[in-house]
């Protein structure tokens, strides 16, 4: 199998597109009962390269495995994010969600076949079965951790400490694991692994955040607004002091309705709910850093840009809502894009 170059605006070296994976995947003959896979990969994002796929990869290559040979794992991630979205369609009862074309039960049926077929296609690895038995281990509790995860978002629990619990029950262990089953394949040592995952997490909540933001601006509103899930911006609107605290409740209450959606929205702006959000975003950032500098990877630099590539739409999104933050996030943002 080829890997092909990324663009130079691209940041890992390597990847392994969309297309790839989406051929690996309809290659497995229970799967052929589901017509709709082909455009459940049309629909994410029509990204040509999804770098949250490319997780075993760089989990793999950073400790100093060869990324060819962990390409079903990327397979197996695309999968499990395919089979999370789903389920997460369906709890959130969301209005373009495939259940609409497919059927409630059909649509379960493919979560749960997609999530089966993950572990399959780890043993398509060329690795030695230790390691793949390592890996596999981790996607299982990843699996479990995120079902577990999504029961807390839907029991909609309040305050911003129960909200940072579902992150990290229902967000986070996807992009750990995906970085510690790379490791493992590779043959990487328990505790390199165990600190990658750690790193994917501090980089799962800040993917969070950033989805948060943008849940919080979608026109028109989504379950964030409309059912009371877990979402940062939204909770800061509802917790925080600030003279229009009022007024934004009431018009969160009629979310439903496009002009008291777009106030709501820009009472958000105002408040200095994106400003928080920044920061928060800012400090994982900072972390995740720390922590990639304190283990010995062979190649750190390719989890540093990871970074750098998952701030870019944060920055993409405050210049489309036209927000000022204080000066002091201005320079935090601006060591971040230069910290290569």
């Amino acid at each position: 199998m080829k890997i092909e170059p990324l663009e130079l605006s691209q940041p890992l070296g390597f990847a392994v597109e969309t297309t790839m994976l989406q051929k690996i995947v309809l290659s497995m003959p229970q799967l052929t009962k589901w017509s709709e896979l082909d455009r459940l990969f049309a629909d994410m994002d029509n990204k040509i390269v999804r770098l949250d796929w490319q997780l075993p990869g760089i989990g793999c290559v950073v400790v100093g495995g060869d990324a060819r040979q962990v390409i079903p794992a990327m397979a197996a991630m695309a999968c499990l994010q395919i089979s999370i979205i789903l389920v997460d369609d369906l709890l959130d009862e969301e209005p373009d969600g495939t259940q609409h074309r497919m059927g409630i039960g059909r649509t379960a049926n493919l979560a749960l076949a997609l999530q089966a077929s993950s572990h399959l296609l780890i043993e398509q690895c060329d690795i030695p079965a230790e390691n793949r038995a390592a890996a596999a281990l981790s996607l299982t509790r990843m699996a479990l951790d995120t079902a577990a995860g999504q029961e807390l978002d839907v029991s909609n629990l309040v305050g911003e400490e129960n909200y940072w619990q579902v992150v990290r029950a229902k967000s986070t262990p996807f992009y750990g694991a995906g970085l510690e089953a790379g490791a493992r394949l590779a043959g990487a040592a328990a505790e390199v692994a165990a600190g990658l995952y750690e790193i994917g997490v501090i980089f799962g909540e800040a993917v969070q955040i950033l989805d948060d933001l943008e849940d919080a601006f979608k026109i028109p509103a989504n379950a964030d607004w409309l059912q009371g899930r877990n979402n940062l911006a939204i909770l800061y609107g509802l917790t925080a002091e600030y003279p229009e605290k009022e007024t934004f409740l009431q018009l969160k209450a009629n979310a439903d309705q496009l002009e008291s959606l777009e106030q709501a929205q820009q009472l958000l702006i105002k408040a200095g709910a994106v400003s928080y959000c920044a920061y928060q975003l800012l400090q994982r950032h900072w972390e995740a850093r720390r922590r990639i500098r304190s283990l010995s990877l062979q190649r750190p630099a390719l989890l540093q840009n990871l970074l750098t590539a998952q701030l870019l739409p944060f920055l993409k999104l405050l210049e489309r809502l036209d927000t000022e933050l204080p000066d002091m996030f201005l320079s935090m943002l601006q060591v971040e894009k230069d910290w290569q």
